[in-house]
């Protein structure tokens, strides 16, 4: 036992080093969205995430976006903790039966204007869960999605560049109802 110990505490850690970035493309990047964010809402952007039955994969890309690699808070992006305080509402995975009515409500809390960002091939059409009986679809079946974010999961430049591109767009009119049923617009960055 003493011997496996000593062997594993000076043996390297099995880990991956990370990808090479481009750290001028990467500022560059986040010059744009300080700036965008600025002009168009005078303030930094709130987002809230939602779950709405992931597999957790474009989770952990979107937790990355908060880590000392990325910091999303230098590009004037922070994530809050409740609805009321949102611009952004950042819907993940499939929307499962159980999660309908809760992301209707947090849809229906975030104040207007607001925009709607679904993430990973889920959010889409449901993915490989489409069809299931636990499953009410994709974003777009449940609440109006602004903007698609691809990928399974989408790397977090991808995310950065995709909020970018939805504050680009022009704002969206206050919706006076939604049915459901319809399909929602979508856009790709």
């Amino acid at each position: 036992m003493r011997k496996l110990l000593f062997k594993s505490v000076l043996a390297l850690p099995l880990t991956e080093r990370a990808p090479p970035v481009d750290e001028r493309a990467l500022a560059e990047l986040a010059e744009k969205v300080q700036v965008t964010a600025r002009r168009r809402l005078g303030r930094s952007l709130s987002i809230r995430q939602v779950d709405a039955g992931s597999c957790n994969g474009c989770e952990l890309e979107i937790h990355a976006l908060n880590n000392a690699f990325y910091d999303l808070e230098r590009f004037g992006f922070h994530f809050v903790a409740s609805p009321r305080h949102a611009d952004v509402l950042l819907v993940t995975g499939p929307v499962t039966a159980n999660m309908r009515v809760a992301l209707e409500r947090t849809y229906a809390a975030t104040p207007d204007p607001k925009w709607v960002v679904a993430v990973g091939a889920c959010a889409l059409d449901g993915g490989i869960f489409a069809g299931s009986y636990g499953v009410a679809g994709g974003v777009g079946s449940v609440v109006p999605v602004d903007l698609h974010i691809r990928g399974c999961p989408p790397n977090p430049r991808d995310l950065l560049a995709g909020l970018l591109a939805l504050m680009r767009r022009k704002l969206p009119k206050p919706s006076k109802g939604f049915r459901a049923g319809r399909p929602a617009p979508r856009a790709e960055p």
